[in-house]
């Protein structure tokens, strides 16, 4: 079994909070994880995938835990949200940490009540599908080093995937090893299946959702694009109330996210809308039809796919950074930007622009120093990630690196075993 870095957190906050919820998207590895937690320290381990576990949280929550050997695990918790609020009891009874272990396919905390009910009870601990350095058996430490003071130095990889490779597959742990496109195009048709027409219809309790995979393939078709509903519902046909209504559906299954705008009160007229990043770029390309024929035909199609690729690394490796920043993306009306933009309590900033080509020029530097001008001294530095392979200063706290810096700068090796691709 790989490695998860979120272990580590995981076992953390088990030994002081008596509620601790693993949440993520399906088949991102939440169960493996649990059930070897469940394995190491004797708890029961109960799955609402079970229907009769299932029928009895709901009928009867509260005693559904009173005849419950504890600890106790219980996967897929959305599933019966009654379930939270007799947590909710128990732990008011008696605080014990480690005492539940729940896991979520959906994000619980959106569900009405629950979120207040476990407020300073739970911790929340993310699991993503795997990061480039789960796969290769690296703990990645790009977010501390970017935000340190030594100049990049690259590890050699491990791996001799390439690039296109490893946004195609994505990271769920189910299709990372598969090495047929055919395989791996089944394999993302019956996940969707599968999501769309339980998970996402166990939150809405209706069974009107048939545009919902259309959505889906749009946003999936304009990676890293402004969020407009008013440009999705000529897009779709569908009434913006209801784009709101499905699109609120995607981001509680954890399909999409939102990467807010940075923005400060510095005088400055800046755009405020956010960006959807889809969570696995494995599955966007699917939903957009891309494979490594495609994209050798077409090399344009990589610069969205590759942007959301970045979020999503940096998004999972702040689960494990010593000091996790807030994440977003920076735009002027004057038409300056930065892809991406990290910024820690502290207030220092770290810019990143995505750039699908092997060459990097001064021009590429234009929004990072635009960014720097606007924040003075916060701007910590400023990164160009591209397809090359050298590492190039470009002025002051300004560099060009290769993408896979985001796995080999300042990795340590996990000490897990690097997958079989």
């Amino acid at each position: 079994m790989l490695t998860r870095h979120a272990a580590a957190r995981l076992h953390t906050a088990l030994a002081d909070r008596p509620v601790v919820l693993l949440h993520g998207v399906r088949q991102s590895g939440k169960t493996t994880l649990v059930r070897a937690v469940a394995e190491e320290s004797g708890a029961r381990y109960i799955t609402l995938d079970d229907l009769t576990m299932l029928a009895a949280a709901r009928n009867d929550a509260a005693g559904f835990l009173a005849g419950s050997a504890q600890p106790l695990v219980v996967d897929e918790v959305q599933r019966a949200p009654e379930l939270l609020l007799a947590i909710k009891a128990a732990v008011d009874r008696r605080r014990t940490p480690g005492r539940f272990l729940l896991t979520g396919s959906a994000n619980v905390l959106l569900v009405p009540r629950v979120a207040e009910s476990l407020a300073g009870r739970m911790e929340i601990v993310s699991l993503w599908p795997f990061s480039q350095g789960e796969i290769e058996g690296a703990v990645e430490g790009f977010i501390d080093a970017a935000f340190g003071d030594a100049p990049p130095v690259l590890v050699q990889s491990s791996s001799s995937a390439r690039l296109t490779d490893r946004v195609l597959r994505g990271g769920y742990p189910e299709a990372v090893p598969i090495k047929s496109a055919e395989r791996r195009r089944a394999w993302f048709d019956a996940y969707v299946t599968t999501i769309l027409q339980r998970d996402v219809r166990d939150l809405a309790r209706i069974e009107g959702l048939t545009e919902l995979p259309r959505l889906l393939a749009l946003l999936a078709s304009r990676p890293m694009a402004q969020l407009n509903y008013a440009d999705l519902s000529r897009g779709t046909g569908l009434p913006q109330s209801t784009l709101k209504r499905y699109f609120a559906l995607l981001e509680m299954v954890f399909l999409v996210r939102l990467l807010p705008p940075w923005h400060a009160n510095v005088g400055k007229r800046l755009v405020k809308t956010p960006k959807v990043v889809l969570t696995d770029t494995g599955l966007a390309a699917h939903l957009m039809g891309i494979d490594d024929t495609r994209l050798a035909r077409d090399r344009t199609l990589l610069g969205g796919l590759l942007e959301s690729f970045v979020a999503m690394e940096l998004v999972k490796q702040s689960g494990w950074s010593a000091d996790p920043p807030a994440l977003y993306h920076f735009r002027a009306h004057e038409g300056d930007e930065v892809d991406l933009v990290l910024e820690r309590r502290s207030g220092a900033l770290v810019g990143i622009e995505v750039k699908s080509a092997a060459t990097v020029s001064a021009a590429d530097f234009k929004g990072l120093r635009a960014l720097a001008g606007i924040v003075g001294q916060r701007f910590h530095r400023g990164i160009v990630l591209y397809t090359g392979s050298e590492i190039v200063p470009f002025g002051a706290r300004l560099f060009a690196l290769p993408v896979e810096a985001l796995w080999s700068w300042s990795g340590k090796r996990s000490g897990g075993r690097k997958a079989r691709l």
